[in-house]
């Protein structure tokens, strides 16, 4: 079982999954073309990561990895105010048909400048409409310069996917 890691392309996912993988901030600038495994170690357990690349001719690949796996994180550029309608339609119709996926949502580059806050964003991807069943997070996450240490909201994001990876199984 994996965990699924999607997003339009040039979100983040790719840094993000590095900087998840090493606690160090490593900046990926080119899109993923096609597939990135990661695998995580944490104390309590091994957790594998699947992104599939965002770019309009893979997202046809999302529905297909969905079934089978214990936990969608999704990201979003946050500073990328004109596609998040797109990464919303997107986000709604991957999860309509499972209403008990669990699902992490990660507003990236809350660093940059005109970046929206986490409530702007919950607004914007209508999270309110995903149902209740479902376990559901939004966390605002950047990722720094390269080679530092991972932000406190990465840390987080790890704490929390490790968690419910355990509660999944």
């Amino acid at each position: 079982k994996q965990i699924l890691v999607l997003g339009l392309d040039g979100a983040g996912e790719t840094s993000i999954l590095h900087s998840l993988a090493t606690n160090r901030v490593k900046r990926s600038m080119a899109p993923t073309e096609g597939f990135n495994a990661i695998c995580i170690n944490t104390e309590e357990s091994q957790m594998e990561f699947l992104e599939i690349g965002g770019s309009e001719s893979l997202r046809s690949y999302w529905k297909m990895y969905l079934p089978k796996v214990l936990l969608l994180v999704y990201v979003v550029d946050s500073a990328d105010h004109a596609r998040l309608p797109m990464a919303k339609q997107l986000l709604h119709q991957l999860i309509q048909n499972n209403s008990t996926l669990p699902v992490v949502v990660l507003a990236n580059k809350q660093d940059l400048e005109g970046a929206y806050c986490i409530t702007d964003i919950h607004d914007a991807l209508a999270l309110s409409d995903i149902g209740d069943e479902r376990k559901m997070f939004l966390i605002g996450t950047h990722v720094a310069e390269d080679g530092s240490e991972i932000s406190s909201s990465m840390k987080d994001a790890k704490e929390l996917i490790g968690q419910l990876v355990l509660e999944t199984q």
